[in-house]
């Protein structure tokens, strides 16, 4: 991945953050095998969350948010051991992109699920796993057209993966104390507003740019 098109995170510049990079180079694990790996995590989550409407234990739950985070972690040590640690391949940028747009599935989709006793709840669901998907489809087309590279949110993928973290805690607790997961049902809401919003901002300064810089 070149180094104009990573998304800024300051996190890359926490010490143990390079130094788990810096020890990952030194193995014989490539950046892409990291980029699948963040799929598994993302199977994990999703079938916790799928697991969790059937027996409703709720370390179903925390263990979700776990392989949530889990996925973040190898999202963000591909592209360290890739651009750091001089693993880039050609290829490179498919096994960055394709597996993220998976594991947004994996993780979203299974939300409606959870919730299915509310209204539209599969429905919502799926379409927030498709609006997922069309963020980065929308950043990706616009940078093949010679747009800048936007990851602009308010929901782009950490902050979907942040919410849905906190979505899982915060349910679990409110299944603890109330026998009830509404939180579910207000996080997809949350995540179909955001995700919406973020499709209609990256389009709208992809337009302008394009415009602006037409020949």
């Amino acid at each position: 991945m070149s180094e104009s098109r990573r998304r800024a995170l300051k996190v890359r510049d926490k010490k143990w953050v390079n130094k788990v990079a810096e020890y990952i180079s030194q193995k014989r694990i490539t950046p892409n095998q990291i980029s699948i790996t963040s799929v598994f995590f993302a199977l994990l989550a999703g079938a916790c969350l799928l697991r969790f409407g059937v027996n409703q234990n709720l370390w179903l739950l925390v263990m979700a948010a776990v392989f949530v985070q889990f996925r973040l972690l190898c999202n963000l040590f591909d592209g360290l051991v890739a651009v750091e640690g001089g693993k880039s391949t050609p290829s490179g940028e498919l096994f960055n992109d394709v597996p993220d747009r998976l594991a947004d599935v994996m993780i979203i989709v299974p939300l409606g699920y959870v919730v299915n006793g509310f209204d539209y709840a599969i429905e919502l669901g799926w379409l927030v796993g498709v609006l997922a998907v069309m963020t980065a489809y929308v950043r990706t087309l616009a940078v093949s057209m010679g747009s800048p590279t936007s990851y602009i949110g308010p929901m782009a993928k950490q902050h979907r993966m942040a919410l849905v973290t906190f979505g899982c805690l915060l349910a679990a607790l409110e299944f603890w104390v109330r026998g009830s997961y509404l939180s579910f049902y207000v996080v997809l809401w949350v995540l179909l507003l955001g995700t919406l919003i973020t499709v209609y901002r990256r389009l709208r300064l992809a337009h302008a740019y394009l415009e602006k810089n037409h020949d």
